[in-house]
């Protein structure tokens, strides 16, 4: 996703950015860095591909900006910006959220909701029982020995979290007692920070399945197997269902603990404080929010959450705003 001005430097970091590597090529971009002319974004990772196509669109419309990407879990992310002071200009997290809970309000004055995801399983043609799994007897084949399952760190990315909240909706809606242990235990060896780290590992058929987003599993090309409404973190009006599972992950200071309920899924979008090219990122951002980020978003598979809803409206960039409507109840509310 990452791009530089220059031809070879251009080259690098498109490479890197395939590659999921987060580091500024030495000397690329950094005499715009010291002119204020680098746009840095911190995502998540699940978002690697379309951001990647609107930040190519942004820079060819504004030529003397550079946009340098890191992709992390979402939770990770935000750490880097509340944690360790990492000046951001933007962050794009696939929870909502995190950038509630983590960010706002030292860190962030508001929240941006722009895109949906669901829960789903997938493979490949090389995976074990690929050719006898269905969506009537995952559950069995996950669990057999010869099959190898991973997934996400539930305290680094919310895909890691979302994957406990639908081992444990699977266990209600097929009314399995013990599923939802059963796959846990099973997946603990391929536990990795982020749900797309673990795509190597698919490919090179050192796991076989893995819980991720459809999003994802969509842009590579993989086979998936997809789980019923109430298991999958899809439906806004299945909300009170999703609210009957829950998870634990650290909290917002260390050595702290916090119990997230299930809900849909809805990504978020916010300008940290620090931001250091806020202008820039305005920009970025309402780029992503107009009708041309949102086709490029809903083309790589993930629907538009509909009107995008701000926690902290009031307090919006004038550039920003005419794209968004109010949240009520706040994001922040909404998760206490």
């Amino acid at each position: 996703m990452t791009r530089s001005a220059t031809g070879k430097c251009f080259l690098f970091m498109a490479m890197a950015a395939i590659a999921g590597l987060v580091p500024a090529a030495p000397g690329c971009g950094r005499e715009s860095d010291s002119q204020g002319n680098v746009l840095t974004i911190f995502h998540a990772g699940s978002l690697s591909v379309p951001l990647r196509e609107i930040s190519e669109l942004f820079m060819k419309e504004h030529p003397g900006i550079t946009v340098e990407a890191e992709a992390a879990g979402s939770r990770d992310s935000a750490r880097k910006i509340c944690d360790l002071g990492r000046p951001c200009d933007v962050l794009a997290s696939a929870d909502y959220g995190v950038v509630a809970e983590l960010l706002m309000p030292d860190h962030a004055e508001f929240n941006i909701q722009f895109a949906c995801n669901e829960m789903v399983i997938a493979y490949t043609a090389g995976s074990a029982m690929a050719n006898t799994i269905s969506a009537a007897n995952w559950r069995e084949a996950l669990l057999e020995d010869s099959v190898a399952v991973g997934r996400a760190d539930p305290h680094r990315d919310p895909c890691g979290y979302r994957t406990l909240m639908t081992f444990q909706l699977a266990e209600k809606h097929y009314q399995a007692p013990g599923l939802a242990a059963k796959l846990i235990t099973k997946s603990e060896k391929y536990v990795r920070p982020k749900e797309t780290d673990l795509l190597a590992l698919l490919e090179s058929a050192e796991i076989d399945y893995l819980f991720i987003y459809r999003s994802v599993a969509k842009q590579h090309g993989l086979l998936m197997i997809l789980l019923p409404d109430r298991v999958n973190l899809k439906r806004s009006d299945l909300a009170s269902l999703y609210s009957t599972v829950s998870v634990s992950v650290t909290g917002k200071d260390p050595g702290t603990m916090m119990t997230l309920k299930g809900e849909s899924m809805v990504y978020s979008v916010t300008i940290p404080r620090n931001a250091p090219n806020r202008k820039a990122a305005e920009e970025w951002v309402a780029l992503l929010l107009s009708p041309r980020g949102r086709a490029i978003i809903e083309k790589h598979g993930q629907p538009w959450s509909g009107p995008a809803l701000a926690d902290g409206f009031d307090l919006l960039p004038k550039r920003i705003k005419p794209f968004c409507a109010r949240a009520e109840p706040t994001v922040a509310e909404a998760r206490q």
